[in-house]
């Protein structure tokens, strides 16, 4: 099995579409730029696509000064504020991270990793799990046995904590908005509601689209964090035979 990077995603803005990248810079919160800015109701609540998806109809980017933008324009514009109401409702604000995360920023762990095999066995784009690595080479399913492992990928070295539980989000095409439930339908039903990884950094550093990817074992100090999901997982360190 001869796995790479195929994809490198960050999405500056929460919820919006993401960028792709042909490096990465991942450090113990994840790549570097990714979900800078988020969009909040008064009363707190973090707004995410899942309940409010037309804001998945709007580019997220990193602007040259490390700042968020939203279509270009910088996110704490007026112009960035009126498309975000737009998408999600005249009393919501963006706000930039800072702080704990306590989910405002990741819903669980800081990388998502997706293999292509997994996409085209489900049958669906690959943006609808909104990864930040996908990883190229694997056949069918292998990344469901994943769990417990670590992955080297250039500098970098990620934990595999858990397959990760999908949600409404992915009912919805990434260019056309156009939403069918059938597609979290056969997720559940096919393959147990999970697909892509839950992950975190063990060795932070410099990864790039076309970078070998090694399945490792992952040191016997090296535990996994709790995160921010609420979704029960189990995890124990795997052995290679």
């Amino acid at each position: 099995m001869t796995l790479q990077v195929e994809e490198l995603w960050r999405y500056p803005v929460k919820s919006l579409r993401g960028e792709r990248l042909e490096v990465a810079d991942v450090g113990w919160d994840g790549v570097a730029g990714d979900r800078l800015a988020h969009v909040r109701q008064q009363s707190g609540r973090v707004v995410t696509s899942r309940f409010r998806p037309g804001l998945l109809g709007l580019q997220g980017s990193l602007g040259e000064d490390g700042e968020p933008l939203v279509e270009g324009m910088p996110w704490d514009s007026a112009g960035a504020r009126e498309l975000v109401r737009a998408a999600a409702g005249p009393g919501v604000e963006l706000l930039r991270f800072k702080g704990g995360d306590r989910g405002q920023r990741y819903d669980v762990l800081p990388l998502t990793v997706l293999t292509t095999s997994m996409a085209e066995t489900v049958g669906v784009d690959r943006r609808r799990f909104r990864p930040n690595v996908v990883i190229g080479g694997a056949a069918g399913l292998d990344e469901a046995g994943w769990t417990g492992y670590g992955l080297r990928a250039g500098g970098v070295v990620i934990g595999v904590r858990n397959r990760r539980a999908r949600c409404v989000m992915t009912t919805f095409d990434p260019d056309t908005l156009e939403q069918d439930a059938g597609v979290l339908r056969r997720i559940v039903h096919s393959f147990g509601g999970e697909v892509a990884l839950d992950c975190w950094v063990v060795e932070p550093g410099r990864i790039a689209e076309g970078d070998p990817v090694e399945l490792v074992e992952l040191d016997g100090t090296v535990e996994p964090p709790p995160g921010n999901g609420f979704e029960p997982f189990t995890w124990s360190r795997q052995r290679l035979a």
